[in-house]
């Protein structure tokens, strides 16, 4: 059983700027091993800075693995920089390699998206920060925001076991020379500070629900206050509802969400859910400085998480994702204070009325994109109504409802 567990050392990391140079310290110190997770490793500045350390660290005689999502991976990691780091000596995989793209299938869909790391067992990172500059997004200023978190103590031992197990289990289907075995012996790590935490994936095996079941246990249990940032925002209905009843009871909920588009049809499929929340209490604030990439949250001030999970259908019921959640002030107020200065420096809060009067084609432009998430995850078989709806009379509502909803001109 997952559970948190005392004796970490934890500190927040502030987008590619902090996480960076903390990794490539660690890196460098490196004995033995390295092992890192991440969606995107791109031929860019920092990209190569970090595979320099990496191959550094190969060149003598640490077992260096790099394992990177074979879609996320595919369009910046370049020829040049993969034989680079295999050429250094750095183990490279693919999860998931692209082996007929013209084929599609809903399986391609579940990608290892998180962004984990360890050095020898005894340092690891967790975070949504992939291997790509803060400036790698085309038209933006300033920096993109993220967070990592650096850990050292007992629950480094969840990140050893988790990528080794990804490893092995890459190396079993893609026919390779066995080096890890599939079922990793117990890591076990002493304690580093006073710090109370745990880590957490989600899988599409036993794993299915857990970073949604803390994220909910967290949020019926608060008692004050929620702030949460998420880049992709389109929870499902346990996930809206458990936000709703916080609001009714006085907790102060405040969600931090992307103002510039990104991705259109989710950007504005995220949007037909801003009525339902803003009716139910809770403050909307969109951040537009610039690109907002962080998955973190803060309650009571003493629970916090950072992670790679968005809260969307993509991350809770598709991909490989790793958050760390954390019981501590401390680290829960340093980055509530982060929070709170993005929301006073650069986000706009979204009114009820103002939303309200949107003209008709604004909510229906919404509701149709809403619509077309809705069906395509229907056709890919993921979700369940549940995800939707959660109402048993709602189950044979679909494309129809969302139609109506648009010619009623309803928010």
């Amino acid at each position: 059983m997952n559970r948190f567990r005392p004796g970490n050392a934890l500190r927040l990391l502030r987008s590619g700027a902090e996480y960076f140079p903390a990794l490539m310290e660690a890196v460098n110190e490196a004995r033995s091993e390295v092992w890192i997770e991440t969606y995107i490793f791109a031929d860019d500045p920092s990209g190569r800075a970090v595979a320099g350390s990496l191959v550094e660290a190969a060149g003598r005689g640490v077992a260096v693995r790099v394992l990177v999502d074979g879609w996320g991976a595919k369009h910046y990691l370049t020829g040049s920089l993969e034989r680079y780091l295999v050429e250094g000596g750095v183990r490279l995989l693919r999860y998931r390699p692209e082996v007929a793209p013209w084929q599609f299938r809903s399986h391609r869909l579940r990608r290892l998206h998180r962004k984990i790391a360890h050095v020898d067992g005894r340092v690891g990172f967790v975070g949504g920060i992939n291997l790509i500059d803060d400036m790698n997004t085309p038209g933006h200023r300033p920096p993109r925001v993220d967070f990592a978190v650096r850990v050292e103590g007992p629950s480094v031992a969840g990140i050893v076991h988790a990528t080794a197990r990804v490893w092995a289990l890459c190396e079993l289907v893609q026919f390779r020379t066995r080096e890890v075995p599939l079922f990793p012996e117990p890591h076990h790590v002493p304690r580093a500070g006073g710090q109370t935490a745990k880590f957490t994936i989600r899988d599409n095996l036993s794993h299915r629900r857990d970073i949604e079941r803390a994220y909910l246990a967290a949020i019926r249990t608060a008692k004050k206050e929620i702030v949460v940032a998420c880049a992709y925002f389109f929870p499902g209905i346990r996930f809206r509802r458990a936000l709703i009843v916080a609001a009714a009871r006085g907790v102060q909920v405040t969600l931090l969400l992307q103002h510039r588009v990104e991705y259109r049809l989710l950007h504005y499929a995220s949007r037909a859910l801003y009525g339902q929340l803003l009716a139910g209490g809770i403050a909307i604030e969109e951040y537009h400085r610039s690109f907002l990439h962080a998955k973190v949250a803060v309650v009571d001030g003493r629970w916090a998480t950072v992670g790679s999970s968005n809260i969307d259908p993509y991350s809770l019921l598709m991909s490989r994702e790793a958050n760390m959640f954390v019981r501590d002030a401390g680290f829960a107020g340093e980055l509530r204070l982060e929070l709170m200065q993005m929301v006073q420096a650069g986000a706009r809060r979204v009114g009820p009325q103002h939303w309200a009067a949107r003209s008709p084609l604004a909510k229906g432009l919404c509701w149709v994109a809403y619509g077309c998430v809705r069906v395509a995850m229907g056709m890919l078989g993921y979700g369940g109504n549940e995800w939707w709806s959660g109402r048993r009379r709602h189950h044979r509502r679909g494309f129809g409802e969302t139609i109506t909803r648009i010619t009623r001109g309803r928010k």
